[in-house]
C-alpha cells in the first residue's frame, strides 16, 4: 500500500449508520482498485448518546479528532431532542474547534429526469459553492434584553474581519483554477443593503482577483438575484464564493436543482487541517432499519473525501460510478423507498463499478 489513511467515523443517528455503510463500502473499494488504505475509527457521538448521558461532544474528542486525515459524519438529529443541541453541540462545535473555514457543496446534475427545471442537462447544472463556514452571524455575537417582555430586543451580528474573508476568497479562487472549467468566480452577497460586510467581500474579491488571479473571470450576485439565476440559468455559474449564511441559504436551493437532498454532499474543509465531510439531508428517523433510504450523497460526500485527502483518481472514480449507476436503468427515483434498489443494493451497484 503507496498510502494508509485514519479516518474517523460518526455514524451519528437515524438512517446515518446505514448510509454510512454504504459510503464505506465505496471508499473501500475505491482505495483497494488505486492501493491505499483506510483505516476507521468509529465515534457514537449523537443523540443516542446524549439521550444517555446529556453529552454532545466532549473536548477529548476534538483531540482525537485533530490526529485523524479527515472525519466523515453520517447525519445527526433525533425527533427526541430539541433542534439545535447537537446542532451546535456537535457540528458547529467541530467546525469551530478544528478551524474547517470553508464548506465545500457540488452542485451537480447526473441524470436529466431528476432536475425540476424545464429543458435542462447534465451539462447545465455542474457548479460548485464555496460557502465561508466559520464567520458572521453564526458566530452568535449578539444577545436579547427584556426577554419574554413587550419591549424585547434581540440582536445578532453578522461580523467578518479582513483575514477570514480573504482565505476564504483565496480557497475559491484556487478551486476556480484548479478546476479549470470557466475560470469563473461569482460573489454572491447583498452589497447593496450590507454596505459594511458586503463592501468588504467586494473589495477583497477584486483585490485578490486582481492581484493573485488574474486568468480567472470575476463576477458578482446579489444573493436575491441569485436565487433566481440558479434556477433560471444555473449553466452560467462555475465556482460560487459567499458568506455564511446566504451559503447556508442557496446551497438548498442549489441541492433541488441537482435532484434534491439524496444526491448532495459536502465537505467542512480546513485546507491545512482535518476537513469533515456529510452528505446533505438528515438523519430521517422514520425510514431508520427499513433499508430505502437513498446512500448516494452520503457515498459523493466519501468521493470529495477521497479528494481533499489526495487520491483524486480515486476521487474521480467514485463520481463516475455513481454516474454510471444512475444512468444504469436500475434506479428509478432519488426518494426514499422509491429507488426500486434498497440502500444496501445502492451501494453494492455503485461498488461494482469502481
Amino acid at each position: 500500500m503507496k498510502n494508509t489513511y485514519s479516518i474517523g467515523l460518526i455514524p451519528g443517528d437515524g438512517t446515518g449508520p446505514e448510509v454510512t455503510r454504504e459510503a464505506v463500502k465505496v471508499m473501500d473499494a475505491a482505495a483497494q482498485k488505486f492501493g491505499f488504505k483506510l483505516n476507521y475509527t468509529p465515534y457514537d457521538f449523537g443523540a443516542e448518546r446524549y439521550l444517555k448521558t446529556g453529552e454532545t461532544l466532549p473536548d477529548s474528542a476534538l483531540d482525537e479528532f485533530r490526529k485523524h486525515t479527515a472525519l466523515y459524519l453520517g447525519a445527526i438529529g433525533h425527533p427526541d431532542v430539541k433542534p439545535g443541541i447537537l446542532e451546535v453541540g456537535i457540528l458547529l462545535k467541530t467546525r469551530f474547534a478544528l478551524d474547517q473555514y470553508i464548506n465545500l457543496r457540488p452542485v451537480k446534475l447526473y441524470r436529466t429526469e431528476d432536475c425540476p427545471l424545464k429543458g435542462k442537462e447534465p451539462k447545465d447544472v455542474d457548479f460548485v459553492v464555496v460557502r465561508e463556514n466559520s464567520g458572521g452571524i453564526y458566530t452568535g455575537i449578539g444577545g436579547v434584553s427584556q426577554k419574554g417582555t413587550g419591549l424585547e430586543v434581540a440582536t445578532q451580528v453578522m461580523t467578518y474581519s479582513r483575514p477570514v474573508v480573504d482565505r476564504c476568497i483565496r480557497y475559491a479562487y484556487e478551486y476556480a483554477r484548479r478546476r479549470n472549467r470557466k475560470k469563473l468566480l461569482t460573489l454572491v452577497h447583498k452589497c447593496n443593503v450590507l454596505t459594511h460586510c458586503g463592501d468588504l467581500w467586494v473589495r477583497a474579491h477584486k483585490e485578490i482577483g486582481d492581484r493573485e488571479f488574474p486568468d480567472i473571470k470575476q463576477d458578482y450576485n446579489h444573493v436575491d438575484a441569485a436565487t433566481m439565476w440558479f434556477v433560471k440559468q444555473p449553466e452560467w455559474y462555475d465556482v460560487v464564493v459567499t458568506e455564511n449564511l446566504f451559503g447556508d441559504i442557496i446551497t438548498d436551493l442549489a441541492a433541488i436543482i441537482q435532484g434534491g437532498l439524496g444526491v448532495s454532499a459536502g465537505g467542512n474543509i480546513n485546507p491545512e487541517g482535518v476537513s469533515m465531510f456529510e452528505c446533505m439531508g438528515g438523519s430521517a428517523p422514520k425510514y431508520t432499519g427499513q433499508n430505502v433510504i437513498n446512500p448516494i450523497a452520503a457515498i459523493a460526500a466519501g468521493g470529495m473525501l477521497l479528494d481533499t485527502i489526495g487520491e483524486t483518481a480515486a476521487a474521480e472514480a467514485v463520481d463516475k460510478a455513481i454516474f454510471a449507476a444512475l444512468n444504469s436503468g436500475k434506479i428509478k427515483l432519488l426518494a426514499a423507498g422509491q429507488m426500486g434498489l434498497g440502500t444496501t443494493q445502492v451501494g453494492d451497484l455503485i461498488a461494482s463499478l469502481i
